[in-house]
């Protein structure tokens, strides 16, 4: 009964993150050369909550910003390899990102943040005021259609699903499900 339990968790797991979380936990701590415990504080979750989710005790990630976070390192360890002098710096950059949804593209360690520099797709801290103009981006407003039929966790989901073969839409659907 509790192994068939476990079972429709990491199933459920699979359709709303794409992967059952356990198999993302454990390559970014091998790819790092990190605990559980270490990847948990970088994601700003407890160790015990992360053992459970990686478990299949628990199926959802409830706080966005921790999902961006964990989105965030997995895709960096996703793109290759991470030399061991870099890894404090990686867990201290996911640890402290902003839970913007377009952080969750890769890019390498240290990579400049100001807006002058930085490349296309990289996450810049705005001021408040900053708000983009919906009638000059298209994308704010697909991202505001969207979540009018959808909620983050689904939207996530999608975005999981599209990721590999229609990127700039799953790009989108992440950014719907983080826009409040």
């Amino acid at each position: 009964m509790e192994t068939d339990r476990l079972a429709a968790n990491r199933e459920r797991q699979r359709a709303l993150y794409g992967t059952p979380l356990a198999e993302r936990v454990h390559r970014m701590t091998r790819a790092l050369g990190v605990t559980q415990g270490t990847v948990a504080a970088t994601l700003g979750m407890s160790p015990a909550m992360l053992s459970q989710l990686v478990g299949a005790k628990r199926v959802k990630i409830g706080d966005p910003a921790v999902l961006a976070r964990l989105l965030l390192l997995d895709g960096r360890c996703a793109a290759g390899p991470v030399a061991p002098e870099e890894v404090p710096a990686l867990l201290e950059e996911v640890r402290t990102a902003s839970p913007e949804w377009p952080a969750l593209r890769a890019r390498p360690v240290g990579a400049s943040r100001d807006p002058a520099v930085a490349p296309v797709g990289v996450p810049v801290r705005r001021h408040p005021a900053t708000r983009p103009d919906p009638r000059r981006d298209p994308g704010l407003l697909a991202a505001e259609a969207l979540r009018r039929v959808a909620g983050p966790t689904q939207l996530v989901a999608a975005a999981a699903a599209l990721a590999a073969t229609f990127p700039e839409l799953a790009a989108l659907l992440r950014r719907a499900a983080a826009t409040r």
